[in-house]
This record gives structure tokens, sequence and C-alpha cells, in this order.
């Protein structure tokens, strides 16, 4: 096999039960999901098929505004444990409302320095996903070596038919210490 760029495959209706659910609702605070897929990894890069799929209520959320989010300790650990359970990878999911492009912003990458390696060092090294959505699309990383800057997440798969290509306006390039600047 040789794949030559990152991608994410959901059944149609997994799709559309994510996507309600991340920007279908009246809610002017960013929404969350996590995806439970299994991987195929070659060469670095990743290939996701999504098996479950959870959707945080807003009870799992400890803080969130239109700008931020950050999850309950009991999601965390759950969603981590339910992945650990399947012997899966996990791709987070969140939505940035307004009409501006799909791109992760300085508190979301921030955010990835504590929570990514835990997750990748609690799931055994399995590839980690993370994915911003808005109405005009798509933007995603996926971690799958040691190191900690990301790749792309080039393309999610609906069904056999629909692919949706990132916009990839996110940058590779960005440092933790950067946790206040606009990414470069």
């Amino acid at each position: 096999m040789n794949m030559n760029r990152s991608t994410l495959h959901l059944p149609q209706g997994m799709y559309d039960t994510l996507w309600e659910h991340l920007l279908g609702v009246d809610s002017e605070a960013e929404e969350a999901a996590f995806v439970f897929a299994d991987h195929v990894l070659d060469n670095g890069q990743v290939r996701f098929d999504g098996r479950e799929h959870f959707l945080v209520p807003p009870k799992g959320f400890a803080s969130r505004s239109p700008f931020h989010f950050e999850l309950t300790d009991d999601v965390r650990a759950s969603v981590i444990k339910r992945a650990h359970d399947l012997q899966v990878s996990l791709v987070e999911l969140h939505s940035h409302n307004g009409s501006f492009p799909a791109r992760f912003s300085p508190s979301d990458l921030y955010g990835f320095q504590e929570f990514v390696p835990h997750v990748r060092w609690r799931l055994k090294k399995r590839p980690y996903g993370a994915i911003v959505v808005a109405g005009s699309g798509f933007d995603g990383f996926v971690w799958s070596d040691e190191e900690l800057t990301p790749k792309r997440l080039d393309a999610i798969i609906v069904g056999e038919e629909t692919t949706l290509t990132a916009t990839g306006l996110s940058s590779l390039t960005w440092r933790y210490d950067d946790r206040y600047d606009e990414a470069e």
C-alpha cells in the first residue's frame, strides 16, 4: 500500500450526525466530538476509518465560549478509555462559529501541547487526529510519529463518493511557546 495523503473515512450517517452536532445547533459556543477510528499507517501518512463517535454534551465542558473550550476530566478520561478498550486511534473534532474559513486558533494550537502527547502515550503511540470545522469547510492535523509537529489531515472521505478537502490554512510550523501569537 502506498498512501500519499492522510484521510479520515466516515460513513454517511456518522458524518451527518457529527456535522449536525458541530454546526447545526443554535449555539454561539464551540461544540466538540470524538471519532474512534481504526487506522492504517504508511510512511507517515494515516488513513483513519471511523468506527464509533461521541458527541460531547453541554455538561461535558468544564468551560466553553465562542473562542475556547475545556473538557471535563471525566470526558477526557472516558474518551481515552474507550479508544484504549477498542484499541483504536482517537480523532477530535470541534467547531468554529462565524464566517471565517476553518483554521485552528492560537488557543487550539496551545491546547495540543499537553493533550496530544498525553493521549498518544495512553494509546500506545497510535496516530491522533484533530479537526476544526466551520460552515465553509474543515482543517486538520495528524500526529503519527514521535515528533511534536503534526502533519496535515488532507481530506475527509464521506461514504464512497464525497471527498472534502482541508483548507490547509493552519500553520504546521507553530511552536508550543507561541501560545498567544497568531500561528505563522
